[in-house]
């Protein structure tokens, strides 16, 4: 007998998470008219956008959408870590590669064309040149 799994279930996030993210959005937007209305010196209005900025991600990362946006980002950094990348050898052959059946394929289709063009233009129409 088959064991049966039941499939995973996608809850809603929870007020907290959503009041998280809505706090965030605000510091974004915060952030982006502080700039613009406060009318001191520049590195105050960087200051001030760059500080809300950054506490809005902090937020953002502190929601489960963050959480797992976080946790994403290191399985995919883990991945990349497995991947068994070319030798410089391997992949300037490779290269060399695509570039002679890029030019072969090129050839081919331009002599295709010019046949074409012959047979149509020149014997089915009679449009000599």
């Amino acid at each position: 007998m088959m064991a049966t799994t039941s499939p995973e279930i996608e809850t809603v996030s929870p007020a907290a998470d959503k009041a998280k993210l809505a706090a965030a959005a605000l510091l974004v937007v915060g952030g982006v008219a502080a700039y613009y209305l406060i009318k001191q010196a520049d590195w105050i209005r960087w200051s001030a956008l760059i500080l809300l900025l950054l506490a809005a991600a902090a937020t953002f990362f502190l929601s489960e959408p963050g959480k797992q946006l976080l946790a994403f980002g290191r399985d995919a950094w883990r991945e990349t870590q497995k991947v068994v990348w070319p030798s410089r050898k391997e992949a300037i052959q490779m290269t060399g590669y695509v570039f002679a059946f890029v030019v072969v394929m090129a050839s081919f289709l331009w002599l295709t064309d010019k046949t074409l063009e012959w047979v149509l233009y020149d014997l089915v129409l009679g449009w000599k040149r």
